[in-house]
């Protein structure tokens, strides 16, 4: 496997060829120091109100407020800066909208890694016998299935990174271009003939990535904080009266 350390210093609006081609792209500068003190603000101001709720999950290695836009929503018109908005909509157009979101911060001193896996869920409402939607689970009232690649090929992701991330305190690192082989188990890919990046994002950056590109994280070793919002955006309805259950519509 050949390796690469990625790092964008610039900001350009359309990233669309390097998205399709490599299944992610990094752009910095999106957020100003204001904002992410803003950002950062609320968050601990919630951590402390709402630190027993059930969305709120806390270890010595990591802690994780799902639903982020639900149990934060006052975070959402910082986060949809014109910035933001700009990206969104001259890579993607306008009609996308909020399917999930999660933050994660990654404590100084955290061992926690990720191996490499795909993000193959998505979350809905209710549970519903739907042909090539399987894997179900539920947890916290919550249902989570696998939908046909055909969904997944459609979405994105965007990570919001509120540290300077790097490979000593967690950044993610990704096989390029494996979002292109479809739903695959890691163990067929043959290594040898992939080329893995160390996706290093500075603070404000944020990082864009297709759900089936393989990623991973390491263990940090630099004891420097690892913060990120990451959000999953659709545009597609899902069959049979199946609702995504985090939907939400940005009105900034």
């Amino acid at each position: 496997m050949s390796y690469i350390n990625f790092k964008k210093t610039d900001f350009r609006m359309n990233n669309l060829n390097e998205i399709n081609n490599e299944g992610f792209t990094i752009i910095n500068n999106v957020y100003n120091e204001n904002e992410i003190t803003k950002l950062i603000s609320l968050i601990e101001n919630a951590t402390e109100s709402k630190n027993d709720a059930a969305t709120f999950r806390q270890s010595q290695d990591l802690f994780a407020i799902r639903q982020f836009h639900k149990e934060i929503p006052e975070t959402l018109s910082f986060i949809f800066n014109k910035n933001l908005q700009n990206i969104i909509e001259s890579n993607f157009g306008k009609d996308y909208f909020i399917t999930k979101s999660i933050y994660f911060d990654k404590p100084e001193k955290s061992n926690w890694f990720v191996a490499y896996h795909q993000d193959l869920t998505i979350s809905v409402d209710k549970k519903v016998e739907i042909e090539s939607f399987e894997n179900w689970t539920v947890k916290q009232n919550q249902f989570a299935v696998q939908p046909p690649k055909e969904v997944l090929e459609k979405n994105f992701t965007i990570r919001i990174h509120i540290d300077k991330t790097t490979k000593d305190n967690g950044a993610l690192k990704v096989i390029n271009n494996s979002h292109s082989k479809g739903i695959l188990r890691i163990e067929n890919l043959k290594f040898e003939n992939e080329k893995e990046t160390i996706c290093e994002v500075e603070k404000g950056g944020i990082m864009i990535m297709k759900p089936l590109l393989f990623h991973a994280s390491n263990k940090t070793t630099n004891n420097e904080r690892r913060r990120v919002i990451h959000i999953e955006f659709s545009n597609q309805q899902l069959p049979d009266g199946l609702k995504w259950s985090e939907k939400m519509i940005s009105e900034n």
